[in-house]
């Protein structure tokens, strides 16, 4: 059984029948009352996303979900395709599924396909990938203030900001759970 205390940012539970994954959490404690867990839970079956309040009396299932290796093949207008590393069997998701997990998914990326009752309904990417960057105007001369940044953009297709310094066909390191450029590699 896990409590709020052991529910944090991407803990798996299950929740009214249903696995959902921590998204957001916030632990606060008010003068006479017990402690409460703001926090933002994502149905990992339908991808709907809930704020709820938990109490400190709350207990919670952890929820069986199974870990695959797979990589990712390719996408097409509504799929992505993967492949397990054991069986070779094709798995397909949604890119609706997917959210914004799709900005960091580029073809041989290993990934873990999360089962829940013998369904794929998600991936866990790895907390940081390299991606090489397609675009990214030239930093400006005297533009180099400390903590100075440019948006470039991904081969991938996802856009984020980077420091001045970074050119077209450089590879950077991105953190998945943040989207946020980590360094040059």
């Amino acid at each position: 059984m896990l409590s709020i205390s052991d529910l944090k940012l991407g803990t798996v539970f299950t929740y009214e029948n249903d696995p959902y994954q921590i998204v957001k959490a916030n632990h606060t404690k008010q003068a006479r009352s017990g402690a409460v867990l703001q926090s933002k839970i994502k149905n990992l079956k339908t991808g709907s996303v809930l704020e709820r309040n938990f109490k400190s009396s709350d207990k919670f299932e952890e929820a069986e979900i199974e870990r695959m290796k797979a990589s990712f093949l390719y996408k097409d207008n509504d799929n992505c395709e993967f492949m397990e590393d054991e069986s070779f069997e094709q798995v397909s998701l949604s890119i609706n599924d997917l959210g914004d997990q799709i900005n960091f998914l580029k073809e041989g990326l290993s990934v873990d396909l999360l089962k829940f009752d013998n369904k794929v309904i998600g991936i866990k990417l790895p907390p940081k990938v390299d991606l090489k960057v397609t675009s990214a105007p030239p930093g400006i001369k005297g533009d180099s203030v400390s903590g100075a940044t440019k948006q470039i953009t991904l081969e991938t297709g996802s856009v984020v900001n980077a420091p001045l310094f970074i050119k077209d066909d450089d590879v950077v390191k991105i953190n998945t759970d943040t989207g946020e450029y980590v360094e040059r590699v």
